[in-house]
């Protein structure tokens, strides 16, 4: 681990999507990133259907990494309603959840939220019409002021935002139109642009595109794991 001026190498993915009956472990993967890097991060989607059972089975793999661990949960972790249960088996097996909660690590601090859904730009949906609508983005501007809080709180001269949904349209480009307002809100966008960010990683596009920038040229990137990265891996490297 590098000391807080040095360099932070970090590997983000997302969408591991562990399930409790599969065949596929992470322990060799866990054990190749904590060779190449000095952070892992996980940008939500650590189980399939929100299984306590399969937050069991990443717990388990997790030993085979020896580096830290920092996490958002996903969409697919609320599944089951057993959210404080996998909270509370993940961190027992160590891993630091960033639900509006920074954790600074070597001069670097990351925060995160899971974010929520409601469109971009000029098409970002407002609260208008019926009340499932003003609840729909009543949530979404919540997270972004969830996020908003826990940025408040980073001292660290350079941070890594986590996420799971997108703050920008370019990195979920090349899933299907008409999902795009499902998959991420440029209000996290206008959240981060408040802020000095060194970079941002999040999930859930699984066909997305690897690369993008907030409007005010925050870097993202597309971590998911089913997204082709330039490490040739399911992971990306940055050098924070």
């Amino acid at each position: 681990m590098p000391e807080g001026g040095g360099t932070l190498k970090v590997a983000a993915l997302a969408d591991l999507h562990v399930r409790e009956d599969s065949a596929t472990s992470y322990r060799d993967l866990f054990a190749e990133i904590s060779k190449a890097a000095d952070v892992l991060v996980i940008a939500g989607d650590l189980t399939d259907l929100g299984k306590p059972q399969e937050a069991e089975v990443l717990a388990a793999d997790l030993q085979a990494c020896s580096i830290p661990v920092v996490a958002v949960l996903g969409n697919h972790d609320h599944e089951s309603g057993a959210v404080e249960q996998i909270c509370e088996i993940l961190r027992k097996a160590g891993v630091h959840l960033l639900e509006g909660q920074p954790k600074e690590i070597a001069g670097v601090g990351f925060v995160g939220v899971k974010g929520f859904i409601g469109g971009f730009g000029r098409h970002m949906l407002g609260s208008f019409g019926e009340p499932a609508i003003k609840t729909m983005v009543a949530e979404s501007v919540e997270e972004a002021m969830r996020l908003e809080n826990a940025m408040r709180q980073v001292s660290a001269k350079r941070s890594v935002v986590v996420l799971h949904y997108s703050p920008i349209l370019e990195t979920v480009a090349g899933e299907p139109l008409e999902i795009l307002p499902f998959l991420g809100s440029s209000r996290l966008a206008e959240t981060i642009d408040r802020f000095h960010v060194s970079a941002v990683v999040h999930g859930h596009a699984h066909r997305g595109t690897y690369e993008g920038k907030t409007p005010a040229g925050a870097p993202v990137y597309n971590v998911a794991m089913q997204v082709e990265k330039p490490t040739g891996r399911p992971y990306a490297l940055l050098e924070i």
